[in-house]
């Protein structure tokens, strides 16, 4: 080591190593230790030949990374206070330059000085348009920003001057550090030849790189930078290498071989060699005397390029002698240290690659979330993406024909001329991607290859169409731009069933399509499919529910009663509520035709004045009535006569008990609305059977399934032509309205019966009744609801019983369903098998549920205790029968011959026929006409659906 050079170097890590250590020595020696450190500091750096010799024979891989670390740490220093922007470095052991938020924003990413986010076609991008015109790849070129900068204001010559003075062991360090932060490959490996060209007086170098795959046997090199110089730029190497062949065929020519063998080729006199080609002195005019071809090798030992450097220089630039066995065995040690440089630099450009590629498949994803609602506009963006991506000429994506195989029945095509007018509007766009719908395909097809991928769901990459056997030349016949390369790949929708196919034609450089664009255009293919398949959905979705619409339409028109109906009924005399007996407690419907029963539904609505009050148009609620009944199916009890007895116990509560002094008028129309709908379009089976049975009903509503489909067909009825009872309210009325509805017949539900009941029972124990609260109203109107609802347990026995078969029977009919249909074993109370647990089964439900509802009404509302007398005592009728089934199992154990009749017992069947007989002879029964249900008892005599129950002041009951 020469003097005058080691010096400044030494000064330089000496002052780095007080810097570093400044602190801790104060901790841990005394003063004197201190200064005898610097005593010997001082001593090693007036003795630099003891220092150097030192160090090689002493110092370890440690020390000489400490070394490294130093040096590069110094060197960020002092570009750092030359305002000279550094990059960080790309070792485990260097350290990282800080980035601040200006960074970002002026540079982007990983050292890119452009926006991430730029515009393609009007339309936020992360695809580079000039990158990828300029690479043909989505890598982000990084510039020198990343790499280690030569020394602010020292020429290239002059820094060579001041190697060469170096020996060469220090030269060769000098060489590494500056190559050990580089990480854009190109401006690497144009370090590196320039290194060369030092290290071996070399007039001219270049690079070559390995490509292919090394498992298929397909490998070649390619010209990374040719004619290197210590005078040359990188863009010129660049320029050089491209009028290169594109490959140096694998094992071929002194390049091709060294890759091959992995051998070192020296050649003194490069004609006298077979391996030669001359015609690249013929072609470039350089007359080349000898070469040193070296292989580039990385940290596994793999050959991964090759280095070659032409014609060693003598003194002034003479080409004077050949290369020797020097200049191999330091040229391959400093090949060693590229080597690894040169792969991390790879790895680093893919890692590149891959945030990008991930960049525009978000880029993709956000289109197709974005836009699902047109086939032809997400086809044409997922189609202009592709091509800038991939530069092709042209992109295709062609989808199959449901009906049969291997046809397509439309086509989509974008070319890159297409995108060239950046003045075009966002609405001439979203036009143009329109207008390509059922339009003839603009460039020729190959149906044989798109049909052979749509069959066989196999991936094309052909480099050269008109070599392969399946593409038809006669399609182009008339074109000008001939097809060169094709690369064609299935698309697939969620369940993997090819749709359609996709297909890029020429790469706008002129190669052929790589492996990386088959990747990336595979991950193309997927988020495409993806798009046409959630579109294709939307469009099914949308036809859906517009034959929904028409088939609701159809639906109405027939569910609501016609004129003629409302007119005759219109002109019907409407009796008095006294004839009818509505104001009664104890009403009973058994003497009603289902014509009377309308009119006495109207005859509520006169008695309430509701008619006047919210100017309901009399022939438009007597079209409501009729499409009302018309919509309750014939089932055994939840019919149109429940609905009719539960809007009549609802009417009396409010005239009879007096809730109209309670309530408003909003909140009692709206309630006396809800008990006539309450039940509508109910198939005799509960919400349990729904979902047991996984009915749409159940899929379309999530609780309350009944109520809540009672409530939507109640809904349409209202707003249906011709029955718009509520079209003269206000829009709050309204509003109010259909709220006190829904509530009402959501309340019919036991399942939030029992969730509401505690709150009205615990403001009643507490005194704290203020219905003029309106939760407390609220819990007031979901209990009237329910009490009316049960309400036939509050009637006459003989009503009372009648109902309680007629529930019976509709809970076995579902029992039998489960049964046959969901092979399940039903609960007691809907198994037929326990049809004389009916009596215990009733005093249950009065104690759970009748009771304690009508105890509370009663409690706060006196007016409404005849309906807890009325439960109280059918209570006690179900008890003794319950008894008697008790007594009569213990007579048939004790072998004795009792009367039975289904539900009842022996002595009270007597005197129930008895009665029964009696009546009949006294009057004669009345007929129902078209009662939707009726039951037969087991004592053989046929009975009308009805509530039952003993009305002597009217003419027509029978009871």
């Amino acid at each position: 080591m020469r003097r005058g050079t080691a010096g400044p170097v030494s000064a330089r890590l000496t002052g780095y190593r007080r810097r570093k250590r400044g602190v801790s020595m104060a901790a841990e020696v005394d003063e004197a230790t201190r200064r005898e450190y610097e005593t010997m500091e001082r001593w090693l750096d007036e003795h630099p030949h003891f220092t150097m010799d030192y160090f090689t024979r002493k110092a370890t891989r440690e020390m000489v990374n400490a070394w490294l670390f130093s040096q590069a740490l110094s060197q960020t220093t002092m570009t750092a206070r030359e305002s000279v922007p550094s990059a960080p470095s790309s070792g485990a052991q260097t350290p990282v330059r800080r980035v601040s938020s200006s960074d970002l924003e002026s540079r982007g990413l990983f050292g890119s000085y452009r926006p991430i986010l730029t515009t393609v076609d009007g339309t936020p991008s992360f695809i580079d348009p000039q990158t990828i015109a300029r690479t043909g790849t989505t890598a982000t070129t990084t510039t020198s920003s990343v790499s280690t900068p030569r020394r602010g204001g020292v020429s290239t010559s002059q820094l060579r001057q001041e190697l060469r003075a170096l020996d060469e062991r220090e030269m060769m360090l000098q060489l590494v550090r500056d190559i050990s932060n580089d990480l854009d490959v190109n401006l690497l490996c144009h370090k590196i030849l320039q290194n060369v060209s030092i290290l071996t007086n070399a007039d001219r170098c270049s690079l070559f790189l390995v490509k292919g795959n090394k498992e298929t046997g397909e490998r070649y090199l390619v010209c990374k930078l040719f004619d290197v110089n210590i005078h040359s730029t990188l863009e010129e190497a660049e320029s050089q290498a491209a009028d290169q062949e594109s490959r140096f065929p694998w094992g071929m020519g002194i390049v091709g071989y060294t890759a091959a063998s992995g051998q070192i080729v020296n050649l003194p006199n490069a004609y006298e060699d077979t391996r030669f080609n001359s015609g690249i002195d013929l072609q470039t005019g350089y007359k080349t005397l000898s070469i040193l071809s070296m292989p580039l090798r990385d940290k596994d030992g793999e050959v991964i390029g090759v280095a070659q450097v032409v014609n060693k220089c003598g003194g002034y630039g003479q080409k004077t002698e050949a290369f020797n066995e020097h200049d191999e065995k330091i040229f391959e040690s400093y090949m060693a240290f590229c080597g690894v440089r040169l792969h991390n630099a790879s790895l680093y450009e893919q890692s590149q690659l891959e945030v990008r590629r991930n960049q525009v498949l978000l880029e993709l994803s956000r289109l197709i979330l974005a836009e699902q609602s047109s086939l032809p506009v997400i086809i044409n963006k997922v189609l202009m993406h592709t091509q800038s991506l991939l530069q092709c000429q042209r992109c295709q994506v062609l989808l199959l024909d449901d009906t049969s195989k291997g046809m397509f029945s439309q086509v989509f095509e974008c070319a890159a001329s297409d995108f060239e007018d950046d003045n075009m509007s966002q609405e001439e766009r979203h036009n143009r991607d329109l207008s390509t719908t059922n339009k003839p395909p603009r460039f020729p097809i190959n149906i044989k290859i798109t049909s052979h991928v749509a069959l066989t769901g196999e991936t094309l990459n052909i480099p050269d169409a008109y070599q392969d056997e399946r593409f038809d030349p006669s399609v182009e016949e008339g074109w000008d731009n001939k097809t060169r390369c094709i690369l064609c790949m299935p698309i697939r929708n969620s369940t993997r069933n090819i749709i359609g196919v996709m297909q890029l034609v020429n790469k706008v450089d002129d190669t052929i399509f790589s492996k990386h664009d088959e990747n990336l255009f595979e991950a193309f293919a997927i988020f495409c499919g993806m798009g046409i398949h959630n579109t294709q959905m939307y469009e099914k979705v949308v036809k859906a529910m517009a034959k929904q619409r028409v088939a609701l339409e159809c639906l109405s028109y027939h569910a609501v009663a016609s004129e003629e109906e409302a007119d005759r009924l219109r002109k019907l005399p409407i009796p008095s509520s006294d004839w009818f007996h509505l104001l009664r407690w104890d009403f009973d419907d058994i003497g009603l035709e289902d014509e009377e029963t309308l009119k006495a539904s109207i005859r509520m609505f006169m008695d309430m004045d509701y008619l006047r009050k919210f100017s309901i148009n009399y022939k438009s609620l007597c079209r409501w009535m009729l499409s009302v009944r018309k919509n309750y199916r014939n089932v055994t009890y939840h019919n149109w006569r429940h609905a009719f007895n539960v809007a009549q116990m609802m009417f009396t509560m409010l005239k009879t008990g007096s809730m109209e002094d309670l309530l408003d008028d909003i909140e009692g129309l709206a309630l006396l609305l809800a008990c006539l709908c309450h039940d509508l379009d109910h198939r005799g089976t509960n919400n349990s059977f729904q979902m047991k049975s996984n009915h749409p009903l159940a899929q379309l509503y999530g609780t309350s399934t009944m109520e809540r489909h009672h409530f939507d067909q109640c809904i349409m009825i209202l707003t249906s032509e011709g029955t718009e009872l509520l079209s003269s309210m206000s829009k709050d009325d309204y509003a109010k309205c259909l709220d006190v509805m829904e509530h009402a017949i959501l309340s019919t539900d036991l399942a939030l019966y029992f969730k509401w009941r505690g709150g009205f029972f615990s403001i009643v124990d507490r005194n704290e009744a203020d219905w003029s609260n309106k939760e407390n109203r609220k819990l007031l109107r979901s209990m009237m609801m329910t009490a009316c609802d049960v309400a036939a347990i509050t009637k006459p026995w003989p009503v009372q019983q009648r109902v309680a078969q007629l529930v019976a029977s509709e809970f076995f009919e579902q029992g039998d369903l489960e049964k046959e249909q969901l092979k399940i074993q039903p609960m007691d109370m809907m198994n037929r098998e326990k049809k004389d647990k009916l009596p215990e089964m009733q005093v249950d439900f009065i104690d759970a549920i009748c009771m304690p509802v009508y105890k509370y009404l009663a409690k706060a509302l006196p007016s409404l205790s005849p309906m807890l007398k009325g439960c109280e005592d059918n209570r006690q009728h179900w008890q003794s029968l319950a008894d008697g089934r008790r007594e009569q199992e213990a007579a048939k154990a004790a072998g004795k011959d009792v009367l039975e009749v289904d539900g009842i017992d022996g002595e009270d069947a007597g005197k129930i026929a008895s009665r029964e007989k009696d009546e009949s002879v006294e009057e004669e029964p009345a007929t129902v006409g078209d009662s939707p249900s009726r039951i037969i008892l087991e004592t053989g005599e046929e009975e009308h659906n009805g509530s039952g129950g003993c009305c002597p002041e009217r003419p027509t009951c029978a009871s």
